[in-house]
């Protein structure tokens, strides 16, 4: 048995946002280790299709992480068929671009909701068996989180948020043994990333970044990342790794990008591209209101 089966294997770990891209590749490097995964979210086929792909056992849970009952259910469910969760990864995400002034407000509210409410409703759930379990939870956040630029206002936002919440949250759960840690990364070549290419707005946004700050890294090789992290109890990490100067200069980077967004954006007009991607189209379609899921026509 290798290190990395030793750490992991027969835990059971919770991955949101498991359907597709980074969620997905989590969780075959989490079973790949062997852990036992719950996948979380809103695409039920894409989910049991994904459970069926993994050589540990494996359930799906089709739920809006922003509804609280349905959540609270879930993780009495997992505990149930699964056991006791040592591992949650906070990875569900949606984003939208554009000029916040021309943003169809329904979509920017659903990217907080989704991204930083959607996170901590996934806490408040599992919160109980990890610290039964002494376990571990990690937050993706963002390059976002560290840097916010135009264009990018509820995305930002809800990554600078989840940041926070997950600092927060780990000083506060320090003393009860359960570890918690953030994943800065930065472009990942998922369905999102690509559907955001389609756009001016966005393609313009990645073309007036830094060289190292435009590549995009496969979502096979973050994974590895992320899941190391996990084995290590990581307080963060950074993919790529370049990510962790840019704390250094953090203080400086609004002004920095404030001066750029000034040359190169003025005479530009861009339109907003609403919720991206097929998860972005599945959280569109799925809205939470009074703690019941309805559907969203468009």
């Amino acid at each position: 048995m290798t290190d990395h089966e030793r750490l992991l294997s027969g835990r059971t770990a919770v991955v949101t946002g498991g359907a597709r891209g980074l969620g997905k590749a989590i969780a075959k490097e989490l079973a790949a280790r062997g852990v036992n995964v719950a996948l979380l979210g809103l695409e039920e086929d894409a989910l049991a299709r994904t459970a069926t792909e993994l050589p540990t056992v494996s359930r799906s849970w089709p739920v809006d992480i922003t509804d609280d009952d349905a959540m609270v259910h879930a993780a009495e469910d997992v505990h149930r068929l699964m056991g006791p969760v040592s591992i949650v990864v906070a990875n569900a995400g949606v984003a939208e671009a554009g000029p916040f002034l021309d943003s169809d407000p329904a979509s920017w509210r659903r990217v907080i909701e989704v991204n930083l409410i959607g996170s901590a409703v996934t806490a408040r759930s599992f919160l109980p068996q990890l610290l039964d379990t002494r376990g571990h939870y990690l937050q993706i956040a963002s390059i976002a989180s560290i840097g916010a630029v135009p264009m990018m206002s509820a995305y930002c936002a809800s990554k600078a948020g989840v940041e926070s919440f997950a600092n927060s949250l780990r000083a506060e759960t320090a003393p009860c043994g359960v570890s918690v840690g953030i994943a800065y990364v930065n472009w990942i070549d998922t369905d999102m990333i690509r559907d955001a290419d389609r756009y001016t707005v966005m393609r313009k946004l990645r073309s007036h970044m830094p060289q190292p700050a435009r590549a995009v890294s496969s979502v096979e090789h973050m994974a590895h990342r992320v899941v190391t992290s996990v084995e290590r109890r990581a307080s963060s990490v950074y993919a790529p790794g370049w990510l962790r100067s840019s704390q250094l200069v953090r203080g400086v980077l609004p002004g920095v990008i404030t001066q750029v967004a000034r040359r190169k954006l003025t005479h530009s007009r861009y339109t907003a591209t609403g919720l991206l991607g097929a998860g972005g189209r599945a959280a569109r379609r799925a809205t939470v209101r009074n703690g019941g899921r309805t559907a969203d026509p468009r």
